[in-house]
């Protein structure tokens, strides 16, 4: 079983991110973006994916002084995307700036082969 398919227990996960087995259930029930699966017997199993959600939480509110509501905030924008347009106009203004951003390097590049050819 390759490494990214591989699950771990709560008691694993605890060891490996340092912290409680009763701070991952108390952050399960606080933070939606962290939802270990289940077995059949209802026992959790974690995945890269969810350790490294732990280890984001566990950094904003041991390190970064966040409180829970905070970094819950704070996760939601990392993992949705911050700065992504909230509106139609938002979203065609980033277009226009990517598109004028991609004219100037192009024309840059033209610059360049003009100058290497002469």
């Amino acid at each position: 079983m390759a490494a990214e398919d591989r699950r771990y227990s709560i008691s694993e996960v605890a060891d490996l991110v340092g912290v409680s087995e009763q701070t991952l259930r108390r952050w399960e029930r606080r933070f939606a973006q962290l939802k270990p699966g289940r077995n059949r017997g209802g026992r959790r199993h974690y995945m890269l994916p969810d350790i490294e959600v732990i280890r984001r939480i566990k950094h904003l509110v041991r390190h970064e002084g966040y409180t829970i509501e905070g970094a819950r905030r704070q996760l939601t924008e990392e993992l949705h995307g911050e700065g992504r347009p909230k509106t139609g106009a938002q979203a065609l203004a980033l277009v226009d700036q990517i598109e004028a951003e991609a004219r100037w390097m192009l024309d840059q590049l033209d610059s360049a082969q003009l100058d290497g050819n002469q």
